[in-house]
C-alpha cells in the first residue's frame, strides 16, 4: 500500500470493506493479532497508544511465574535471575526498540519517578557549571511539566517555555532559539501525546548539545511504535512507559536510559539500596553502582515485569521496522477515512499528514467529541478523548487490523452525523 495520507483528496472508492480486506490480506504482521486475548463486546480497540492489549502468553506466563518461579523457588529466585532482571530486560528493550547498546537501560519504577530521577540528575550536574535553565514545551505531557516545575522549585532553576503548536510540535528552530549558555537540560517528547507529531530528535539533540545542554527524551508514545536510535542521536537520557505499545499492562514498570558516558558523572537523587555498588553488603553509606544500575532505588518490580517481558518478546519477533511500516499504513488509512467519512461533518485533523512527522496515533477534532467518545464506548468502539476537543485514534500495529479501523471510523462517522 502506498501512503495516501499526504493526499487527502484520494478517493477510497465506495467499497471500503473491500479496501480494508485487501490491506489486511497484504499485511505481513496480520498473524500477530491472534496472539492477543479476545475482548468480548469490543468492536474496535483504538486506544493502543494509552493501554496495549494483553497477550495470551502473558496470562499463561503470569500463572506459571506465580506457581513455579515464585511459588516453588521462593526467595531463591533472587539468586536465579531476579536481581539482574532490571538490566537484562532493559537491554532487550534497548536492542529491540531504542537503538541502545547493552548496559544503558534499566526497567524500574513508574515513568514519573524515572523522569524525576533523570531530570534531577541532569540539573544537579549542570548546576556545577552555572547552568540553571530547563527548556520544556507548553504542550508536553502534564507529568513532564509538573515534574520539571517541582525540580525548578527544589533546585532554584528557571523554566524556559517553548510555546508549541499542538498540531505541528516542537521544531529544531524553536529549540535553537530557546537554548543558550545557561541551559542545563532540554526535555521534550519524541512523539507528542496530543497530536502524534514526531519530533526531529537527531537535529534537536545536536542543537542542544551545541549549546552545552543535556537532552532528556520522553519516549512514552514512541517505544514499540516508532524506531528510536538513542545511541546514534547522541542522546543523554531517555524515559518511557511499558504499558502502551509494549503491552506491559496497566501500571507496568517504565524504563530509563542513561548514556554510558554519563554513568559515573550523573547522580540520581533517590539513593536506595538496589542502586548501591554492592546492595547485599548492607554497609554504611551509599556507594552508587558504577553503571546504569545506579538508577535503581528500591526492590525491582519483578512480578510486574513479566507482562512487559512478553510484550518485548513479541516486538523482537516482529521487528520495529516492520511495526513502523504497518503503523504508517494504519494511520494513513485512518486519515483517508477521516477525510472521506468525517470531514463532511466538520471533523478536522490535528495530526501531521506527512508520515515522516507522524507517530502512531491520529487526533481528530470537533467541539463535541467528549460526548461522541462516550457514545462510541457504549458501542464497543474504544478511542480516547483529550481535552479540549480531540479524539485520538491509537493504532497498535501488532494487534490492530485495517478492518477494525474501518469499523471504528464508520461508527465514529455515524455518531458525528447524528
Amino acid at each position: 500500500m502506498t501512503d495516501r495520507s499526504t493526499d487527502p483528496t484520494t478517493d477510497l472508492g465506495t467499497d471500503l470493506a473491500a479496501v480494508a480486506a485487501g490491506l489486511d490480506a497484504e499485511d505481513p504482521l496480520a498473524g500477530y493479532r491472534d496472539r492477543f486475548l479476545p475482548a468480548d463486546g469490543v468492536v474496535a480497540y483504538l486506544d493502543g497508544n494509552s493501554l496495549g492489549r494483553p497477550l495470551q502468553a502473558t496470562a499463561e506466563r503470569m500463572e506459571r511465574f506465580v506457581r513455579a518461579d515464585w511459588g516453588t523457588r521462593l526467595i531463591r529466585g533472587w539468586d536465579e535471575g531476579w536481581v539482574d532482571r532490571p538490566r537484562s530486560l532493559g537491554d532487550r528493550i534497548g536492542a529491540a526498540a531504542l537503538g541502545a547498546a547493552p548496559g544503558q537501560v534499566v526497567v524500574a519504577d513508574s515513568t514519573t519517578v524515572l523522569l524525576y530521577k533523570l531530570a534531577r540528575a541532569a540539573v544537579d550536574h549542570q548546576a556545577a557549571a552555572g547552568r540553571r535553565e530547563i527548556v520544556v514545551d507548553t504542550d508536553n505531557f502534564p507529568t513532564d511539566r509538573y515534574v520539571l516545575e517541582g525540580i525548578a522549585a527544589e533546585r532554584g532553576a528557571v523554566l524556559r517555555w517553548i510555546t508549541s503548536d499542538p498540531a505541528s510540535g516542537v521544531t529544531p528552530e524553536q529549540v535553537a532559539a530557546a537554548v543558550g549558555p545557561d541551559t542545563a537540560l532540554v526535555l521534550l517528547s519524541h512523539v507528542a501525546y496530543r497530536s502524534g507529531f514526531l519530533a526531529d530528535a537527531p537535529a534537536i539533540t545536536r542543537t542542544a548539545h551545541d549549546a552545552g545542554a543535556l537532552v532528556l527524551w520522553d519516549l512514552s508514545h514512541s517505544v514499540g511504535s516508532v524506531p528510536v536510535r538513542l545511541d546514534a542521536w547522541g542522546a543523554d537520557l531517555a524515559v518511557g512507559c511499558g504499558y502502551k505499545y509494549l503491552n506491559g499492562g496497566p501500571g507496568a514498570p517504565a524504563f530509563g536510559y542513561l548514556a554510558a558516558r554519563h554513568t559515573t558523572t550523573l547522580r540520581q537523587p533517590i539513593t536506595g539500596w538496589f542502586g548501591h555498588r554492592a546492595p547485599f553488603a548492607m554497609g554504611p553509606g551509599h556507594e552508587p553502582a558504577p553503571d546504569v544500575r545506579a538508577l535503581l532505588s528500591g526492590t525491582p518490580p519483578v512480578l510486574a515485569s513479566v507482562p512487559l517481558e512478553c510484550g518485548v518478546e513479541l516486538l523482537e519477533q516482529a521487528g520495529i521496522d516492520a511495526v513502523r511500516a504497518k503503523s504508517v499504513r494504519l494511520t494513513g488509512f485512518a486519515l483517508d477515512l477521516a477525510d472521506t467519512l468525517l470531514a463532511p461533518h466538520g471533523v478536522t485533523v490535528a495530526s501531521p499528514r506527512d508520515p515522516d512527522r507522524r507517530g502512531g496515533h491520529v487526533t481528530l477534532r470537533r467541539e463535541d467529541l467528549a460526548q461522541v467518545n462516550a457514545r462510541l464506548w457504549e458501542r464497543g468502539v474504544i478511542p480516547d478523548f483529550r481535552a479540549p476537543d480531540g479524539i485520538r485514534i491509537g493504532l497498535a500495529p501488532l494487534s490492530t487490523s485495517f478492518a477494525e479501523v474501518l469499523a471504528g471510523m464508520t461508527a465514529f462517522a455515524e455518531e458525528v452525523a447524528r
